[in-house]
């Protein structure tokens, strides 16, 4: 059984695709990028600054499904550029309590609407 995620505290899906995606305890969340919600745009301030948008992003999406930072257990960071790895590290380590969940972290060529960082989550309870 699955139930689709959906608030309009975070930017609606630019594509074919939900949010999130709750699936028995584990939630699903798709790659969030420095959009503010209620633009569409990317927030101004460079890397660290979207960075910092896409985490209250997952906040608001994570809240919607009654999940929280701490059920994080794996994240994805793609960056467009590898040299922004420690800025993001920085804001990505100041959003857990606590443990840290797995991660992965890869650069690629392009994300979407030219983003400089996207993340993307499972979270468990």
């Amino acid at each position: 059984m699955k139930k689709v995620i959906n608030t309009n505290q975070a930017p609606a899906a630019i594509g074919p695709y939900s949010q999130a995606v709750q699936a028995g305890n584990l939630l699903f969340v798709s790659g969030q990028l420095g959009l503010d919600p209620s633009t569409g745009e990317f927030v101004e301030g460079g890397v660290k600054a979207q960075a910092q948008q896409l985490f209250k992003n997952m906040r608001a999406i994570l809240a919607e499904a009654g999940y929280t930072m701490a059920d994080i257990v794996k994240t994805t960071v793609f960056l467009a550029d590898m040299s922004d790895f420690a800025v993001v590290n920085e804001v990505y380590a100041a959003q857990f309590e606590g443990d840290y969940p797995a991660r992965s972290a890869v650069a690629v060529k392009t994300l979407p609407k030219n983003g400089l960082v996207e993340v993307e989550v499972i979270a468990a309870k």
